[in-house]
């Protein structure tokens, strides 16, 4: 969704080319960055445009997806089903070692966000709790960045011009809480 793609940054600031910048800058031989995301996309634009693509030749796949679903208040019981479905394309691809799960940032504390702060938290955190659970049961890779998200709220510097979307540099942070853990699922 907009968070992988980048909305309203520059795209060597998106975070997952962020990443492969600090890859390569570990060693990494990084052929390719593919950012299949688009803005405003919900689970089943993603589950459609996996149908619609040959993904062969990768061998690290991250996924963040789903607070489209919650902002268009899509039943929660559809996201959980078609993540579900997300997590099975992704580990059938690249197995569950090379495979991260990116939690969903809270948007609620951005001035887009501001009037519905508190419904907005538990919303994500409902999406994350089930993210993680479902991370923990098959065994794969979780990362929490939403408490950054949180921490840096709306301060100088931590969003993009649309006061909505990070910044490159809150992308940065996200790529620093990801880096170690990425580093030893390739080391591994």
């Amino acid at each position: 969704d907009s968070y992988t793609i980048g909305q309203g940054v520059d795209s060597l600031d998106r975070w997952p080319n962020q990443l492969s910048a600090q890859l390569i800058s570990n060693g990494i031989d990084v052929q390719k960055t593919d950012i299949i995301a688009q803005t405003g996309w919900r689970t089943s634009n993603l589950l459609n445009a996996l149908g619609n693509n040959a993904l062969d030749g990768y061998n690290l796949i991250s996924l963040l997806i789903g607070v489209n679903n919650e902002f268009w208040g899509e039943p929660f019981d559809v996201f959980q089903s078609e993540f579900d479905s997300l997590l099975n394309i992704a580990i059938d691809l690249v197995g569950k070692d090379r495979l991260f799960i990116v939690s969903i940032p809270d948007y609620g504390v951005t001035p887009f966000g501001s009037n519905n702060s508190e419904n907005i938290a538990e919303n994500i955190d409902m999406y994350n709790n089930y993210i993680q659970e479902r991370c923990s049961n098959e065994g794969l890779t979780y990362i929490n960045i939403t408490e950054i998200s949180r921490q840096l709220g709306d301060s100088e510097g931590a969003l993009a011009s649309d006061n909505l979307h990070p910044s490159g540099s809150q992308y940065a942070q996200w790529v620093n809480q990801m880096l170690p853990v990425v580093l030893g699922l390739i080391n591994d």
